[in-house]
């Protein structure tokens, strides 16, 4: 379990940390939660407004090629991926739950780059909506964490 204030290495202060954020609009209700409870997240944890840029995406799906993008041009010390999956009557959510994991797990080892995954996967509304504020936080701790970890032990080459 993650203790939100502190990180492996003693109390976490994202002070100077620039962190992407790509938010998928589906689910909107529960993606939204899950945004506002990592930028305030954030914003505790002392990463500063500006040195935050947060991107839509229609959907779980197109989270990677915005991961990607954001990689790619550079400047960032950790990406964090923000969706909501709910599983239907059709293998639809497999394909979207395996693809989205897969596509965000692969942008952060081809960059070298501190991905927190909150892109979440439920059986059904209520869960989602259980998880929306604990995720949200859980991702900004991470982005952080993971971020001053890669500090720690070398930068990516």
């Amino acid at each position: 379990m993650l203790n939100a204030n502190k990180g492996a290495a003693g109390p976490l202060d994202g002070r100077g940390l620039r962190i992407g954020i790509v938010q998928a609009r589906f689910n909107e209700d529960i993606t939204n939660a899950l945004a506002d409870a990592c930028l305030a997240e954030l914003a505790r944890l002392n990463v500063q407004p500006a040195d935050i840029e947060h991107v839509l995406v229609p959907g779980a799906l197109e989270v990677p090629l915005a991961l990607q993008a954001l990689a790619q041009r550079g400047g960032f010390d950790a990406l964090v991926a923000l969706g909501c999956i709910i599983r239907g009557e059709t293998y639809h959510f497999e394909l979207v739950a395996n693809e989205s994991g897969a596509g965000v797990t692969r942008v952060g080892l081809d960059h070298r780059l501190p991905i927190a995954n909150a892109i979440l996967t439920t059986e059904d509304l209520p869960q989602a909506v259980a998880r929306q504020t604990d995720k949200g936080r859980d991702a900004a701790t991470v982005a952080v964490e993971m971020a001053r970890l890669v500090q720690r032990i070398g930068a990516p080459a």
